[in-house]
């Protein structure tokens, strides 16, 4: 059934005061299926060990499986967002939950890194990746007065949805193992997010909004991906999440390293380990600025809330590399760093729908979304060749800091009039 039929199908009946309350159902429920597949990302490292003992690897061979994890995850989201484009996002989600539970369950299995590779790197790579696009491509649609809050309350689900499993899974790693442990997660998550998918509905064209954004998305063009990727305005939204992407998860994936040169890891603070504290308090601030950000840009808009977020990561890391050696600042400025990164996954997906519509808007994303996994090859093994090339994390730092103030800077100089003499010639 294509997603028009669905359309109609679904909601032609429903009447605006249902449809409003229907949207938040909506929202509950994405939360949910992203919060099903945080795990495999999120808790991967707490799993390494254990395989690394059972497998018989060094941890380099071993973490190629989250390199396919990610990258799989954000290379085909395009052809994934068509697909769910063309046969709604209920079945294709529903999928993606149980391929990513199901991930764990093989992964359980493997014997070897092929097999882990396979399974938790192919099949989980995929499966989010399904789930991640479709979700966030779902909640523009539903919420074109809120678009910013939508993508960012579910994009937060996927960031801090972990927090729930990470004490469960490491009291069941010592208890049970770590075969056992990815089973009987794997089922829990490939249930919950299969349960919660069930209740997903693409919206009919007259989802409620306020009559000034009724008026506002109806003068915006629904092109398509071909038709979009011929805009200069789109390969400029591309340019500035790559960057975005690359400063924070240079972080996310050389922080422990980092951390350890700077003398961090055996430093207690407020009475905890400054390492995990630091990477506590960071899901939680990684996870909160997605819909806080994204509500503000609702209403002072897009780009100005991006330059202020962006010279706020870049001025954060900047302190960050001047303090390094006192770990409360270490802890605290940590926390500011993700804050100011983590509403890219909110800001980029409202700003491309309002720009470019809604009707192929999870198609659109999707190939948005592939700057993510080349900001991941940039932030990971290229920054850890630059800081072994120059024996110092100053120039990482530096360039990490250079491209959040440069994004800012294109934000608010290039892309917003850009954006505005775009609206304005679909206008006429």
């Amino acid at each position: 059934m294509n997603t028009r039929t669905q359309t109609l199908h679904d909601d032609a009946s429903i009447s605006p005061a249902a449809a409003a309350h229907n949207r938040w159902l909506q929202l509950a429920l994405g939360l949910v299926c992203m919060m099903a597949i945080s795990s495999p990302q999120y808790v991967w490292t707490l799993l390494t060990k254990a395989l690394s003992a059972k497998l018989g690897v060094p941890l380099p061979e071993l973490q190629v499986t989250f390199s396919l994890l990610i990258i799989l995850q954000t290379f085909f989201s395009p052809f994934q967002g068509k697909l769910i484009d063309r046969f709604g996002p209920r079945l294709l989600i529903s999928l993606g939950t149980v391929m990513s539970g199901l991930s764990w369950v093989l992964a359980s299995m493997a014997t070897s890194t092929s097999m882990l590779y396979l399974t938790y790197g192919l099949v989980g790579g995929l499966g989010t990746g399904i789930v991640y696009v479709g979700v966030v491509g779902l909640m523009v649609r539903w919420f074109p007065d809120r678009r910013g809050f939508a993508a960012g309350a579910v994009a937060a689900g996927y960031g801090m949805g972990a927090i729930v499993t990470t004490f469960p899974i490491t009291a069941s790693l010592a208890s049970r193992g770590i075969d056992a442990t990815l089973w009987i997660y794997g089922i829990a998550f490939a249930v919950v997010g299969f349960v919660a998918s069930q209740g997903l509905r693409t919206p009919n064209a007259v989802a409620p909004m306020k009559a000034a954004t009724l008026a506002a998305a109806s003068k915006v063009p629904d092109l398509r991906p071909s038709q979009m990727m011929k805009s200069p305005l789109f390969w400029l939204m591309f340019a500035m999440m790559t960057m975005m992407s690359t400063s924070g998860l240079m972080v996310t994936s050389q922080m422990a390293t980092f951390a350890a040169d700077f003398g961090i890891t055996k430093v207690m603070v407020f009475g905890m380990a400054a390492l995990p504290l630091a990477l506590t308090i960071d899901r939680f601030t990684n996870g909160l600025t997605r819909p806080l950000f994204g509500w503000v840009s609702d209403r002072f808009g897009r780009e100005n809330t991006m330059f202020f977020a962006f010279v706020l990561e870049g001025v954060a890391m900047a302190l960050w590399l001047m303090t390094r050696d006192n770990a409360v600042l270490f802890v605290l400025l940590s926390g500011v760093v993700f804050f100011g990164w983590g509403e890219i996954f909110s800001l980029f997906p409202s700003t491309l729908t309002d720009t470019f519509g809604t009707r192929h808007a999870t198609e659109n994303y999707g190939w948005l979304y592939i700057s993510q996994g080349i900001g991941s090859i940039f932030g990971g093994p290229l920054a850890a060749l630059l800081h072994q090339h120059a024996g110092s994390w100053t120039p990482v730092f530096a360039s990490a800091i250079t491209l959040d103030i440069v994004t800012a800077v294109l934000a608010l100089f290039m892309l917003k009039p850009m954006r505005a003499r775009f609206l304005a010639a679909a206008n006429r």
